[in-house]
């Protein structure tokens, strides 16, 4: 056992390991030691820019969640762009369930964000389902708002090709629906045509309006209208 999985068995609970398993489906419980978020966080700020944390990042693959957990977050703590993109690059092939995907988040990517709608676009084509789905994350934190253009709504709803099934495609679909359902909540004139004109499939397409009727940031007449589009 290296020395950070004994920090990270240090600081496990029993009762969490139980409830966080059964959210992650697709990875082995085993996989899953039980520490919780805050205190990957503050590991993560304690080890960022040290030898340890170094050398923990060249360690891929690596064997628990929450060691793709820290990996994530010693992530976001980079402060030079091009040094964060270099590390995330090398990290997204190894991401393999939801969570280790959405809770990344590097800061520095607000200071770049022209910059990074090429490597999002790459990303968006990936093999890697996870890679996509971060990729359509990446579009919904950054790039709604006054950031928000048709072209970026494009590159979310052609995410899904086909290529992938079952979970992979669960998981997919779902950060499109999000993805939308926060469109229609920040840019509603905009998003509807994709949401008129069928533009994603029958799952996603109900899911996008599901999360954007449950969301309060929709307007009640908006809502309604939002309703009678189901198929």
């Amino acid at each position: 056992m290296t020395e950070i999985q004994t920090r990270l068995f240090a600081l496990r609970d029993e009762g969490f390991q139980r409830f966080n398993s059964r959210l992650l489906p697709g990875i082995a419980p085993e996989r899953v030691i039980g520490v919780r978020t805050p205190l990957l966080r503050a590991m993560a700020r304690e080890l960022s820019g040290t030898e340890a944390a170094e050398e923990f990042m060249r360690s891929l693959p690596h064997e628990y969640f929450e060691e793709n957990a820290l990996h994530g977050f010693l992530i976001e703590r980079i402060g030079d762009y091009a040094a964060c993109l270099r590390e995330l690059e090398r990290y997204l092939p190894y991401i393999d369930n939801w969570a280790n995907c959405d809770q990344l988040s590097p800061k520095v990517f607000a200071k770049h964000k022209p910059e990074l709608l090429g490597n999002i676009r790459r990303w968006i084509a990936s093999e890697h389902v996870y890679t996509r789905r971060y990729a359509i994350g990446l579009l919904m934190r950054w790039y709604l708002g006054e950031d928000f253009r048709a072209e970026y709504a494009d590159i979310a709803a052609a995410a899904d090709d086909g290529r992938f099934g079952g979970y992979d495609k669960y998981y997919l679909n779902m950060m499109q629906a999000w993805y939308f359902a926060t469109a229609l909540a920040k840019n509603y004139n905009e998003a509807l045509p994709y949401i008129e004109q069928r533009r994603l499939e029958p799952w996603t397409h109900n899911k996008s309006i599901q999360k954007a009727v449950e969301s309060y940031r929709v307007s009640v007449e908006h809502k309604a209208y939002l309703r009678t589009l189901r198929v």
